[in-house]
């Protein structure tokens, strides 16, 4: 059976488990991370060596890497469904994920950290207004890509909603005023109605 180790209110994991959702697949989950420790110990740094989550063990086929996790998967279980088979339209979902984990989410993440993580006394303002307008402008690039598609990659769910997905799930529950994104808005409202997102995304920040 899969074994995935990671806390559920990590966003990185959060993609591991909403893939394995979307493909129908049993797997444990090890709490792990934050509060639960274990990423310290010499046996999971033996199988993660950043002591980061998720880490993944198939069959004795250890990943980490949570986009790494979700190409794994889904072109193993998946492919000509969630990983499309065709060369460019699997390139070009690719793509998106490098752009959530390099662009979206770095720029989402300190916002995140100080609003919900960091008690009032500790939070940095000036970051956030930074980041704010930073995330705003990869959301356009975000919502320009959605104009006439259902999905990222087309009118087909794929691999590269799965991490843009989680951060603009993030992104819209966090306490803060937003500009409008009517397209993003649409295909998240869209990505709501899917269980594996209900099960592992739509819950509250913590």
């Amino acid at each position: 059976m899969i074994k995935i180790w990671g806390r559920t209110n990590s966003i990185n994991v959060q993609k591991v488990l909403w893939t394995l959702a979307e493909l129908d697949l049993r797997f444990e989950r090890i709490d792990a991370g934050m509060r639960f420790g274990v990423v310290e110990t010499p046996g999971y740094r033996a199988m993660n060596p950043n002591g980061l989550v998720p880490t993944m063990d198939d069959g004795g086929f250890v990943l980490w890497e949570s986009n790494v996790i979700v190409r794994y998967l889904a072109t193993k279980h998946g492919s000509g469904t969630l990983c499309p088979t065709d060369l460019n339209q699997r390139f070009a979902a690719e793509r998106w994920m490098d752009w959530q984990q390099t662009s979206l989410n770095p720029a989402i993440s300190p916002v995140f950290f100080n609003l919900i993580r960091l008690p009032p006394e500790k939070r940095d303002m000036a970051a956030v207004a930074k980041h704010r307008e930073l995330a705003e402008g990869w959301l356009t690039i975000l919502d320009d890509q959605l104009a006439g598609r259902e999905y990222v990659n087309g009118n087909r769910f794929s691999i590269a909603d799965i991490p843009a997905g989680a951060s603009a799930s993030r992104w819209y529950k966090l306490p803060i005023d937003r500009q409008g994104h009517a397209n993003v808005e649409r295909w998240l409202a869209r990505l709501k109605t899917r269980p594996g997102f209900q099960a592992h995304i739509d819950q509250p920040l913590s």
